[in-house]
Parts: C-alpha cells; structure tokens; sequence
C-alpha cells in the first residue's frame, strides 16, 4: 500500500512543502516491518522515479525513500538487485531510457553501495569486468566515460583482472582518443577537462595495481597517433595520460620507438606532431619532456628528415601556445629545443620571427612576476637565434629594438647553448658500441679533411681563419663574380664559420690557390703556401681594381658596390665596403691586413754617406742566431770594424746560410708584387727546367726555393748578443733587425764612392702591419755535412710582443717622391744617395699572438702540420704578464755612442695570471679541440721533433679603434658580417644534405650493429703527437673527435 500511497503523493497537486512532509513520514516508515512483495513493490517504484522521473523533486524523492528502504530491508533488496536486473539495466536500458544513459550508470553506482556487505555482490563484481570492458569498447562518451570511472574508483573489484585489464586498459585509451569537445563556454571547457581527468586518473590506479598494462597502454596510445590513415585526428585529450608516466621510463619507451624498425618515418613524424598538439592541453604535466626526449632520441640515430619536416610543421604552432599562460612555460621549451637544435637553416627561426615583437609588447604589459621572467627568456632564446644566424638585418633590428631594454646574454653562454643544442650534440646511447658520425666538436669549430698531404694548407687557413678582422673583412666582400680565388675563400671561411659538419673538406679551394710547382698528393712548405696565396688575393684586387677604374663609369649603386662591397645590403655599404676603405689608402685588403714596410738602410763607412729604400713586406723571416761554438768550429777571419763601432760590435761568427747575391728578392723582406698572378716568370720557368727545385725553403730564402748546388757558406757579420743563450721571438726579431756589416765578398757599391766599400746595413720596421706573420727560418742547408736539416731549437712564445717601429718623417717630403717603389730590385745591390736624412719617432707597437702553426718532422719534405689559435675578441692576455721598456726590442737604427737598446722582458705569474678557460684550439685537419697556451709552451719540449713554424700575430687596439666595426647598427649579432644570400643558401643546402647523410649512415649502421666497442676516449690534445699526414691527418679523420656529451637520461 505505501508504494501507491508514494505514488499518488507525488502525481498530487499538493503544495511541494505537503508532499515533501509526506514523503519525510514515509522514509520514516522504512524502518518498520513490510512484507516481500511491499518492499520489491516499493524498489521498482523508486527506481523507475530515479531513472525516468519527470523532474528533480521525483528523482530525489526516489534517492531517499530508496535508500531507505534497502538500508532496512537489504535482503529483499538483495534479491531485488540482482545479475539479471542490473545485466538488463547495461545491455537493454530501462523504459525510454537507453542503456547508454549516465542514469544508468548512476543508478548501478548507488545499488552497490547500498548492497556492499551483501554476500551477492561478488557475483556482480565477475559480470561487471565483461561488462565495463564492453562498454569501453562501445566508445561511450566523455560524460559516460566519467562516470565509469568514478564507479571502478569506488569498486576496483569491478575493473577486469589480468590480460583482460590489459584489454580493458588499451581499449579506454582507444576511448580517450574520440573524446571530443565542441564546448566555447569556459564552464562547459573546465566540465570536459574535468571528465577527461577522472578516465585517466583511473587508467593511473589500473597502471599502478597493474603495472603490465602500462606499456601496452602506451604502445596502443603510440598506435593511435601514428596512425597516417586515421579517418579522425585523436583527441588532444590523451595529452592528460602524460602526466600519469613514470618519468624513468622515458629511455626505455624512447628507444623502443626509434629502434622499432617497423615504424615508419611517416607514422613517427604523425606521433611526434601530435605530441606536439598535446601542449594545447591545459595544465598537462611532463608533456614538454616526451616531446624534448623523442626529438633527442631521433636525433641520436640521425633521423633528420623527420626532425626538419616536424620543426617547420610545427613551429609556429609552438610559438602560438606561447599567448596562452596555462600552457605557456611547457611551449617555451618545447619551443627552445626545436629551435636551438635546428642550426642547419634559418628558415624555422624566421618563421616566427614576424610574430616575435607583438608577444614581446603583449609580455610586457602583463606586467606579471611570471610574465617577466618568462619575457627574459623568451629574449636569450631570440638572442641565440640571432646569433646563429646573422645576416638579416631587415628582420632583426626591429627585434633588437624591442628587446633593448632587457639582458643579453654572453657570447660564451650562447655558443655553449646552441652547441650542447645542436642535433649531432646528441650521441646515440642506444648504439654507444658504434663509431657515431658526430657533428662539431664541443668546441664549435670545423675541421678540414686533409686530401692528402694537404695540412700545410689546412694549418694556413686555420690561422687566417682566427684572424678575427680578416675573417670578418673576406665574409663581407661582395664580389659579384669577380676574384676567383677571394670568392672560394670567402665560401671557405663562411663554411667553417656555419656548417654543421665536423670537418669540412676544401677541395676547390685546394684547386684553385694551389701553386703550379706543387705536385698534388706531395708534402709542402706551409709558409711558401701562405706567401704565395696572399700575393695571389693581393694581385687578384689590384688587377680587379684596375679594371674596374678603366671601365666606363657606372651608376653610384654600381660603384659602391666595387668588386668587394657589402654583404648585400645597400643601406650599410658605406659601412662595410673594405673597397671604400681601400679607397682612402690605396692599399689591397691583404695589404691592409698583413702588409707593412721595411726601410733598409746602409751607411758607407768610407765616405759616410747613406741610402735608404723602402719595401713592402706580408712575413718576417727570422733566422737563427749562430751559437759561439760554431764560429770557432768554422774558422772564420776576424771581420773589420771600423774603430768608432768596435765597441759596440761584438765578435762576429760564422754559419750556413744563402748568399744575398743568389736572390732575386732582398734576403730578409718579402715583396707583395709578383710578376703574374698564380704563374712563374719565363726566368723562373727556365730556371726551374735546368735546376729542379728541392718543395722547400731554406734558411733565408723567400719566395723560391734555392738550388742545392747554388747553397754556399758565408760569414754572419750581424753582431750577436754572446751572454743570451735562451730562445725566443724578441731574441730572433732582435737578430733580424741587427746592423750588419757588409765585407768581403758581401761590399756595398757605393755611387757617392763609386767603388765598393765596407757598409753597414740596419734594417727597420717603418710600417706596421695589424698581422704580423713571423716565419722561423727552421729548414737550412749544412756546409759541414752538406745534407738539408732541420733546427729543432725551442722557441720561447711570448704572448704579448712589442715590435718597435721607426716612424719616419722625411726632411725631402715636399720633393713628392714615394719611399715606396713598386719595382722590387735587390737591396743588397747599389742603392741610391740620399742628401738627406730622415728624423724618426721610434714606437713600441703592442702585438698579442693569435696562431702558431706547428711542424712535426725532421725536414719540410713530410712530416705534418698543425695550428694552435685563440679567440682574440676578448682581449685577454693569458698566462703571461709583461713588463714592457717602451725600446721593446733593439731599435736597429745604425749604432751611436748613445745608443741604449733593450730588448722585451717576459716575466711569469704563476698564481695571479690565470688564462681563460677554453680560449686556445688545437686544429689538426678534421680534428679541432680546446688546448691551453701551456701546451702550446711545452710542444717542442713533449715532442722535440713538432716546433713552431709560421706565427701569427694581432696588434693590439685600442678601446675604439678597431680595424673593422664588430657591429653595424647592432645587427652584427655575434661579431661576423652577415653572410650573403648565396652564401647562406649554400650552406643550407649543404647543411641539410649533411644530416641526410648522417640519418642514412645511422640507419646503415643500426643494421650492422654488433657487440664489438671501438670507441677511442676523448682525451686532452696533447696527451698523444700529433701523429702523421695523410686523408685522415691530426687522428681526426672526418669524425672529428668524441664529444663527452652525456647519454641520453633525463
């Protein structure tokens, strides 16, 4: 009778207030003794006003008396609730209400916690897993699915157990992936998420009670986004299962996909896409790591392809993310990797870059902690990319001006950034046993792949290369077709500059710079290379220049543009045009660079009378000093003094070396001008017929090696300090700026005398160059043995040398008359009087030494070459400190009674002068690495047979007068000029090519993998010699080296 009484109450027109009174009575009521058949009577009642009640006021009218009476009559309800019941609820529905209802749902939820002590229930716990696993393969919606979840929190016994919670675990994953959200209210949003949340916090409690579902889980989610002919995108909310990962598991899932070789690169570049997407996904954790990891991992087995085809994909969606606070801090990194690692092409950069200012406007207006320090980093990342890829001024500098106002980080730290970033940084723990193709070494330089016996030219332009201001001044030139040889350096430098290989290999530059008389595949004389390819690029300008001043004239566009203009932005050409400079002072670039002058002069000590000639000069020679030992060994005859320098000249001696009258060039100077560019004269070519020449030269020998047979020996009549026993580069510059006295077979022709006469000849520095190339005259030819050797002395290496400079101030300046003659006669023949001598200012010029290239071997006819060389944009000194005397080394000005020279004192600091870490490299062919100027000291004393050879060294500047502006309107981001299109389309290309080619030899190499380990440890550059010459010189080859880059944990 109650449930009609319930009934009839409830389709009442009875005020809410009565029919509530009433219905509070008949809950009272449940307590009391009811029949079977009244209590089943009542059950189907309020079970059918829960499930299809017209409003709320019947459901909660059947909530309450239902939960009443099956508290107090659980068997009845027991029976009432049964398999079959609840079975008919899940497969049929009830009424009008389809099974699919989250009533229903709901409804079995309340039943088993009003049935939870019931002896029955166990049995509904066995069907509920067959029944929750089909309805999760029905696909049910993201409400449904909540509410399932919430169910199987509150009764685990009710998810499936063993293989089939595995089944049940993939097949709510496959549910996760339709879930779909077409909601624009926010409210509506915050609902959905939270839905999505409760499914897989459920799959979390599965995972964890069944922890062999988890990686079939995640093999059905990898499944699921590589899916390439998926008739529907999945949803982003499988983004909210990352969170519920253990992070240790990130290698092992990591390196089963990208050594999966069932999967293709089309379906891992749809996963990686759609992790990707998952970043849209509100407060999803550790989804920027997966994403990071799996970018790292194919980088380690160099599937490029996919890399580039994702980052250009998707970058600008990334940078979109950035707008968004919620999901702001994991797209920054996500943003920052795809980014700093894509270093082959500025194209990724640039495709973001049109949106970078208006996000940076935004950021500053929000004004917030987190806003602010998101902005600053947002600002480094730019700075890096900007860095990476100068050359785009047009792009940058409306971003620099943005950004002014916030903190730049250091070039250090940008460097380091952008190589620990770089794809091939990345080794391929998953094959350690293998020898990788790596990219650059740690140090960010690029190697050259020796062609075979070719280290004297990859020492040379190693050194050039470090040539901060030369460099910068050829990768500037605009050359429009012309200078062949410049235009293959200027690719040369801008390859090692950019590229991504670990070494590059100059094979047309080889080609093209080699001399004639070099035999391909044959050691040569690394200094005779350097001297002939400077002539070569100083005759190239001018015979470039002369056509271009004897052509029609052209438009002033045309003209600023002269052969060597700007990098192809004509609002900065007057700013970087190296031809405007050349312009002001008529000089080459390789005379602006290395050229100085040399003013020889000799004094008749018969008649007093003096001549003076100027010659240009790239290089000093500086020869040896001869040692006491062997003037007394050689007998030589006293020489003459004359009574006013006898005490000022100290006994001469005797050594080997080349007769001045041998020489078709002064002995010790070397002149720019050559007869034809890249060709020998038809004397040389005659010569060289009759004489065939030994591939080096000897201890004064210049431009061309000497005929054997031609080698003599004379007197050394410069004085030689006896007490100085040591060696060192002020001690041989000293040497070579001695007086020397001209007797014997050696007498000057003097005119004012008309007859030969007993001279002095004083050579001096009159203009200095900014590179200043010291060549050690190691390789002479022994009178006594009569065999080629090699002087293995050790040089001292100062780090900071003072060069002093005579500048003179002619009193016959009005006559108009050039010191300068472009005809390069002998010096050691008849010069012409001069009625007038010239007032000097001698100057000290600070030098700071950048490169050395080294020479391992017993002769220049093999053995190999190597280059040490520093970053010079610092201005640091180093280990050394100096105590300079303003006469730095002996003014070689003829001697007077008060004459008062010294030379460069050099004084060690042990503790106080410490050198910057990681300032020098060791380049040795394919192999670059970090070394210490300490190394560079201790060389020949480790290895006796590897001395320094050719040195390079930098005059140092002052605060504001650089050779070459390091910036143009601060679009010169990290110090270079920017590179011309032609030139960065090619290193693109190239750059691109090259990870092909690496993801090819990975993959070769992953099917050739076996437990055989040949790895050689990264070890410090001069723990081993530097070993011999050859395809793969330096112990490089083309790998490089081994980086110590860690393996791939996170």
């Amino acid at each position: 009778m109650m449930d009609k009484i319930l009934e009839a109450l409830i389709i009442s027109s009875h005020s809410l207030p009565v029919k509530k009174g009433i219905v509070k009575k008949v809950v009272d009521a449940a307590e009391n003794s009811v029949d079977r058949e009244q209590c089943k009577a009542m059950f189907h009642l309020t079970t059918r006003l829960i499930l299809i009640g017209e409003d709320n006021f019947q459901k909660q009218v059947g909530h309450q008396v239902l939960d009443a009476y099956a508290r107090y009559h659980r068997c009845e309800f027991e029976e009432f609730f049964n398999k079959g019941f609840i079975l008919n609820l899940l497969q049929q529905g009830y009424g009008s209400l389809d099974k699919k209802d989250i009533g229903i749902i709901d409804y079995i939820h309340m039943g088993l916690k009003l049935i939870m002590s019931c002896p029955s229930v166990l049995e509904i716990f066995s069907f509920m897993h067959t029944e929750v696993l089909r309805l999760v393969c029905e696909r049910p919606e993201p409400l449904l699915c909540a509410k399932l979840s919430e169910l199987l929190s509150d009764f685990v016994h009710c998810i499936p157990r063993g293989k089939s919670a595995v089944l049940f675990c993939q097949q709510l994953v496959r549910t996760i992936s339709q879930f779909q959200c077409n909601a624009t209210q926010e409210e509506e949003i915050r609902g959905f998420i939270s839905q999505v949340n409760k499914v897989s916090n459920l799959l979390q409690s599965i995972w964890k009670a069944e922890p062999g579902a988890l990686l079939p889980s995640l093999q059905e989610v990898f499944v699921i986004i590589s899916a390439t002919d998926s008739i529907f995108e999945p949803s982003i909310a499988l983004a909210s299962l990352v969170q519920h990962i253990p992070l240790q598991m990130i290698t092992v899932l990591i390196r089963s996909l990208i050594t999966d070789q069932n999967v293709k690169d089309a379906s891992m570049t749809c996963a990686l896409c759609r992790m990707i997407d998952w970043l849209s996904w509100p407060l999803a954790q550790h989804v920027e790591t997966w994403v990071i990891a799996l970018l790292k991992g194919l980088a380690s087995v160099q599937k490029f392809t996919i890399l580039i085809d994702v980052t250009l994909l998707k970058i600008d969606q990334v940078f979109q993310r950035l707008w968004y606070p919620i999901v702001r801090p994991g797209a920054l990194v996500v943003l920052s990797h795809m980014l700093l690692s894509f270093q082959h092409s500025p194209e990724a950069f640039h495709l973001i870059v049109p949106h970078t200012i208006k996000l940076v406007l935004v950021l500053k207006d929000e004004a917030s902690p987190a806003s602010k320090v998101f902005l600053v980093q947002l600002t480094e990342l730019v700075h890096c990319m900007m860095y990476q890829y100068s050359g785009f001024p047009d792009l940058y500098e409306p971003i620099l001006e943005a950004i002014k106002d916030l903190p730049k980080p250091s070039e250090e730290k940008m460097k380091l950034t952008l190589n620990q970033s770089a794809w091939t940084s990345h080794s391929n723990s998953l094959a350690s046993c293998l020898s990788r193709l790596s990219g650059k070494s740690e140090t960010g330089k690029t190697g050259l792949i020796n062609l075979g016996n070719t280290c004297y030219m990859n020492s040379v332009i190693q050194a050039l290369f470090m040539a901060t201001d030369f460099r910068r001044s050829v990768l500037s030139l605009n050359l429009n077709g012309s200078r062949p040889l410049m235009r293959k350096l200027q690719l040369l430098f801008a390859f090692l500059a950019h590229t991504q290989r670990a070494a590059y290999a100059p094979q047309s530059f080889f080609e093209e710079s080699r001399p004639p008389w070099f035999t391909p595949g044959s050691q040569q004389d690394c200094s005779e290379y350097l001297r002939f390819l400077l002539d070569r690029l100083h005759e190239e300008e001018k015979t470039c220049r002369m056509v271009c001043e004897n052509s029609p004239p052209t438009s002033v566009g045309e003209n600023s543009a002269f052969e060597c203009g700007s990098a192809g932005h004509p609002e900065e050409i007057s700013s970087l045009t190296e031809s405007n400079l050349a312009r002001v002072d008529g000089k080459t670039l390789t005379e602006k660079m290395f050229g100085g002058k040399l003013q020889t002069t000799i004094h008749c000590l018969n008649c007093k009378s003096t001549s003076q000639k100027q010659e240009a000069f790239t290089d000093l020679p500086l020869a040896f000093p001869p040692c006491l030992e062997d003037m007394v060994e050689a007998g030589s005859t006293p020489l003459f003094v004359p009574a006013e320098y006898g005490s000022k000249m100290p006994a001469a001696c005797c050594t080997a070396v080349i007769s001045d009258t041998l020489l078709p060039a002064p002995p010790d100077v070397h002149d720019l001008q050559v007869e034809e560019v890249g060709h020998r004269s038809e004397a040389e070519d005659e010569r060289l017929q009759t004489f065939p020449l030994p591939p080096v030269n000897t201890m004064d020998s210049t431009r061309l090696p000497i005929q054997s047979d031609k080698l003599v020996t004379v007197h050394s009549n410069k004085s030689v300090d006896q007490n100085d026993k040591t060696k060192s580069v002020p001690n041989l510059i000293n040497y070579f700026l001695a007086p020397e006295i001209l007797n014997g077979e050696n007498k000057y022709y003097c005119e004012n005398c008309a007859s030969l006469q007993n001279a002095q000849k004083v050579m001096q520095v009159v203009d200095e160059p900014e590179y200043l190339i010291l060549t050690l005259l190691r390789f002479s030819y022994d009178s006594k043995s009569h065999v080629r050797r090699k002087i293995l002395d050790d040089v001292t290496l100062p780090l900071i040398l003072q060069l002093p400079v005579e500048k003179k101030i002619p009193k016959s300046l009005a006559i108009g008359q050039p010191l300068l003659s472009d005809s390069p006669e002998n010096l050691p023949k008849k010069l012409k009087p001069s009625g007038s001598v010239n007032s000097s200012d001698s100057q000290s010029v600070s030098y700071h030494l950048c490169s050395i290239v080294v020479h391992s071997g017993m002769s220049s006819e093999s053995g190999h070459y190597y280059c040490y060389a520093r970053n010079t944009g610092s201005g640091s000194i180093g280990q050394l400190c100096y105590k300079t005397d303003l006469a730095g080394l002996s003014s070689p000005s003829y001697m007077t009674d008060n004459d008062n020279s010294s030379s460069t004192s050099v004084i060690w600091h042990e503790p106080n002068c410490k050198e910057p870490s990681k300032e020098w490299f060791l380049f040795n062919d394919s192999r670059v690495t970090f070394t210490s100027f300490q190394s560079v000291q201790n060389i020949t004393s480790r290895f006796p047979k590897d001395t320094a050879y050719v040195l390079f060294y930098r005059k140092q500047q002052e605060e504001n007068d650089a050779i070459y502006p390091s910036t143009v309107n601060g679009l010169w981001v990290n110090g270079d000029p920017p590179l011309q299109k032609e030139l960065m389309d090619a290193i693109t290309r190239d750059n691109k090519l090259y990870l092909q080619e690496q993801e090819l030899n990975a993959r070769t190499r992953a099917l050739q993998a076996s437990s055989t380990c040949s790895f050689r440890p990264h070890s410090f550059d001069d723990s081993d010699p530097p070993g011999s010459c050859g395809p793969s010189g330096g112990g490089g080859g083309g790998s490089g080296g081994f980086n110590t880059i860690s393996r791939l944990v996170f």
